[in-house]
């Protein structure tokens, strides 16, 4: 598989989505916690939905309790948790693994490309990100630490979707 294009997954109500729907939008892919200290980085990735969904973007978010258990519950509580307290609007995933034997083909596609600033390798942590072009191919990849409104981040996305 080589874009982004090429997956499907389950969104967080249950159902298969094919991520070729996406083709033609640039893309945030996030894996996501709701116990983490980066948890309120939510907030600033809600806030670049808002900004630009209407441009051709989307954030897309992947709960994992991979990291320090920091995302123990199921995906009706994940939702309620993200909505209530952050209002998120945009689509998320059910929980899978970055990591590890059982890493979502996804997640083992996007740690295979060899990417800047964070290179290829395994996820390191919570709320690390991957920016996809239009085309679905991997642009950047973004360590946690790197927020949703950090200046060089937000170019690379409005460069993104023209």
């Amino acid at each position: 598989m080589s874009t982004l294009h090429d997956f499907q997954i389950r969104s967080i109500d249950g159902e298969k989505r094919s991520l070729a729907d996406l083709h033609g939008k640039a893309v945030l892919v996030v894996n996501v916690a709701s116990q983490c200290g980066l948890t309120p980085q939510y907030a600033a990735l809600e806030e670049l939905q808002k900004k630009y969904a209407g441009r051709g973007f989307t954030v897309l978010g992947f709960p994992c309790n991979q990291f320090a258990g920091q995302e123990p519950g199921g995906e009706e509580e994940i939702k309620e948790f993200c909505s209530l307290t952050y209002g998120v609007t945009f689509p998320m995933s059910a929980k899978l693994d970055v990591n590890g034997d059982g890493r979502d083909p996804l997640y083992a596609w996007l740690a295979g490309q060899d990417t800047a600033p964070d290179g290829a390798g395994d996820i390191k942590w919570n709320f690390a990100k991957f920016l996809v072009g239009k085309d679905g191919r991997v642009l950047g990849r973004y360590p946690p630490m790197v927020a949703p409104d950090d200046a060089g981040l937000v170019a690379a996305i409005e460069a993104a979707i023209g």
